[in-house]
Parts: C-alpha cells; structure tokens; sequence
C-alpha cells in the first residue's frame, strides 16, 4: 500500500482540506497521513473561523509522520502564513521528500486573497522549488505570473512565465475561464518541456466544494503508484469527474463531491 501526507487545512463540513485529502486516498488504495496546518469552522454556506497551528507543532508532526511512515507522496494545500511555509519547506528538504504536489491555495472562491503578501512570496522562495508539481486556478496562477488570464493562450504564456522561475510541472485549471474549462498541462523534466491540454467536461452539479483538493490529492496518489506526470493527471482528473457526476448533494451551500462514488456505485 502506498502512502500519502497531506499538509493541508482542516475542513469541519468534510468536503475540502485534510478531510477530502483522506477520502481521496482512500478511494485510491492508498494510506493517507495528515499534518494540519490550519483548523476552520465552515460548511458549504461559508468560512466562519479560521485558527492557525503554531509552526513548532506543524514540524512536530511532520517529524513524526516521517521518522515512522515515510510517504510515498505529499500533497500540500492551504498553509496560511509564511512561518509555517518555512517550516514545512525546511523539514521536506530534511527528509527529502518526493513527489510533492503542491496546490497553491491562495485564493479564495470569492476572490479574497488567503496569503498575505510575505506568505506568497515565501511560498514562491520557500515550497515552489520543492515540488515536482504546481495546480493553480486562473486567480493563483495570476498572483504568480503577474498578468490576467482571460483566454487559453494566455494559460499558456502564465506557465511558462512561471517556469521561468520554477523547474516543476504547473497545471493550470482552467475552471474560471469563460470559454472552456479545459486544463493546461507544461511538463518539466530532465527530457525537456512539454505542453498537455485536457479538455475540460461540463458536468452540470453546483456541489464542487472541495474540487481543487481532491485533484491535487489524486494526483499525489497516482505518483505515489509511479504514473508519469501526464497520466497521473488525467486518472486524477477522471476521478474527479466521476465524484462530480455521481451529483451528491449535501448542505445548504456549495456541497462537497462524492469521493467514494467507486466504492459505492455496486451497491446502488
């Protein structure tokens, strides 16, 4: 069995952070471990607390986590200030952790900013070099590149705008565009560069709380397995669909997916 960290915030309601991370790992074999980094009071109408874990104990957790079950893979989510990405980047680099997915939470769904300044440029200094890949929506991949996306082509100019400063793979989630929801994939590695477009499926379900979460994760179980880059995106994105698809429908907001539809469908 392969195993997955997940250095992410905790969602009460369960359908984003640390508690869609660990169904996610389920859902695909694997044994998930947590380091919270943040607790929230929140449900699918919205966020109403938010209290940060003292770095000190983000590291201790993080030591426990890899001096007794090393992980396969990590995934990184919401990390909150700069003194705990500092954290958490020293104790990765200690350990030399591997297939790092880190999703860039930097932006919340309404448009306000998740990171304050120093957060984001020590996230940019401090975790971006570490992770073999990045998954920003168009508002983060924005923050990082400096210039608006409106357009696919401008996803293209933002990757490679940010792979001028970062030696990972990026992809770009195209979920905000307004032509397409179609995903842009640049490949870096030791072979060179290379450019992957997933088309994006419209799946009529307003629940997709969560989503971004469950990508990364995935995509961090798949590496764990030993997919290569690109097809450890497309499993992942293909999970993601069939939880959207399989239209739970949970709360009063925007509800959370369905992140065992597979284990479920046989018994419908």
């Amino acid at each position: 069995m392969k195993k997955v960290l997940s250095i992410a915030g905790s969602d009460s309601s369960g359908g984003a952070g640390i508690q869609a991370d660990i169904k996610t790992m389920i859902a695909h074999g694997s044994y998930g471990m947590t380091v919270i980094t943040v607790l929230t009071a929140q449900n699918t109408t919205g966020v109403y607390g938010i209290a940060a874990v003292e770095s000190t104990f983000v590291e201790n957790q993080i030591d426990c986590i890899f001096s007794d079950i090393f992980p396969d893979a990590v995934k990184i989510g919401m990390v909150y200030s700069a003194e705990i990405i500092r954290s958490i980047a020293n104790k990765l680099k200690h350990y030399q952790a591997k297939n790092i997915v880190l999703d860039p939470v930097m932006v919340a769904t309404s448009g306000g900013r998740l990171l304050s300044d120093d957060s984001i440029e020590a996230l940019k200094t401090e975790l971006m070099p570490l992770a073999d890949l990045i998954t920003p929506n168009i508002p983060e991949a924005e923050c990082l590149c400096g210039f608006g996306i409106s357009a696919k082509a401008d996803m293209v100019r933002a990757a490679k705008k940010i792979a001028t400063s970062y030696a990972g793979s990026i992809l770009i989630k195209g979920g905000h565009l307004f032509e397409s929801a179609d995903d842009f994939l640049l490949i870096q590695d030791k072979k060179g560069h290379e450019e992957v477009w997933f088309p994006g499926v419209k799946i009529d379900n307003p629940n997709t709380h969560g989503t971004g979460c469950t990508l990364s994760s995935a995509i961090a179980c798949n590496l764990a397995i030993g997919y290569k880059m690109e097809l450890a995106v497309k499993k992942a994105k293909d999970y993601v669909s069939g939880a959207l698809a399989a239209n739970l429908d949970l709360g009063k907001g925007n509800g959370p997916l369905d992140h065992g539809f597979q284990l479920t469908s046989g018994c419908k």
